[in-house]
């Protein structure tokens, strides 16, 4: 028999991620729509989605935080196209994203004195090999892998280097040591549920004294110019964007942001991230036929809970179709370069009782299909 319980919100996808409970677009504040970006009206909650984003996250004095175009990869690339190439590198990629990092560094920068250390699905690289003395670029969490770094000890305190750290499923979801990161980006559509198209870069003094001492030795698009005169362009990182952003998904980011606020703070968040972990945790300690692709318990990400099972591609493709038919779970299997399997969103901006609700159609979908 099919359960009788269904998710309230069946929205489980990994990006773009499902919106926060009690979400609602007439709730918005939308008296900037229409309005130049420029002018005080638009510029002031651009300068609140950096200062409130800072304040939250409890960033470090000094960080700066910008909101620039592209998403989280235009975040990246922009980081990499303005900081990379005046020491040596090291890579560390596990998933598509992070190797999407190794391709722009070696392919397209052509950079030279690059170290690439890799591992496969479901495990973690070697990070005992990072060097001080160069800059280092990884994600914090596989978001295609379900693997997730499980802490920074292996970051030197008296690096040299620069750290770049894609970060677009971790922040707002796990602890972050923000002084062991010089470089963090993120994209408003993952952990708190916004929309699309918008990155935002987090600088260290470090980072920014970098871009003011270094410039690259290739063309920097206009994009990604973030100095002028050898000095920092500050208005980037306070309200005044590169291009135009869109207001609608402003004012729909500074609402996550509140929602955030309202709940206590970034730590409320993460408990509900690691209380749906919890929940997904349970199910497979029950069942055989179904397991973490993660190697171990410290790696498992809380966000991208990636999940593999015994059965074949067919059959699995029918599970997920299943599910979606019925109502209870869409866009939940794994990402189209990873394992075969299943990804379901756990941020915080899932009900508990809604993966509650799921996994006993997990189970029914199974039996049907296999």
């Amino acid at each position: 028999m099919a359960p009788s319980q269904k998710p309230n919100n069946p929205n489980f996808s990994s990006g773009p991620c499902s919106k926060r409970p009690g979400y609602r677009v007439d709730q918005l504040n939308l008296e900037t729509l229409g309005r130049s970006h420029r002018a005080a009206i638009g510029k002031k909650p651009l300068e609140l989605c950096c200062t409130e984003t800072a304040r939250l996250l409890g960033l470090p004095d000094g960080y700066r935080v910008g909101v620039v175009a592209g998403s989280d990869t235009g975040a990246m690339e922009m980081a990499m196209w303005s900081l990379l190439g005046q020491r040596d590198v090291d890579v560390f990629a596990w998933e598509s994203f992070g190797k999407g990092w190794v391709t722009d560094i070696t392919k397209q920068l052509k950079l030279e004195g690059v170290s690439i250390y890799e591992a496969d699905y479901g495990k973690l690289p070697d990070f005992s090999q990072a060097n001080a003395d160069h800059d280092i670029v990884f994600t914090w969490n596989g978001t295609t892998s379900g693997v997730k770094v499980p802490d920074a000890d292996w970051i030197a305190d008296d690096r040299t280097g620069l750290t770049i750290c894609d970060a677009t499923s971790a922040v707002f979801a796990m602890e972050m040591p923000w002084e062991k990161l010089d470089v963090i980006t993120f994209s408003w559509q993952k952990v708190l549920g916004g929309e699309g198209a918008h990155g935002m870069l987090i600088l260290s003094p470090k980072a920014v004294d970098r871009l003011e001492s270094y410039t690259p030795a290739w063309p920097m698009p206009k994009l990604f110019r973030m100095t002028k005169g050898g000095k920092l362009i500050e208005g980037i990182f306070k309200g005044a964007t590169i291009n135009t952003p869109s207001m609608l998904c402003v004012a729909d980011y500074l609402d996550a942001l509140g929602w955030v606020d309202s709940l206590g703070g970034v730590t409320a968040l993460i408990e509900r991230s690691q209380k749906n972990l919890a929940v997904v945790a349970r199910f497979v300690a029950q069942h055989d036929w179904i397991s973490f692709l993660a190697e171990t318990e410290e790696t498992r990400s809380s966000t991208s809970v990636c999940l593999v099972l015994d059965l074949p591609s067919d059959a699995l493709k029918a599970m997920t179709t299943l599910l979606e038919n019925e109502a209870v779970a869409y866009d939940i299997g794994a990402y189209r370069d990873a394992p075969e399997g299943l990804r379901i969103w756990c941020g915080g901006t899932i009900e508990e009782r809604d993966l509650e609700d799921l996994m006993p159609w997990l189970a029914w979908a199974y039996e049907q299909v296999k």
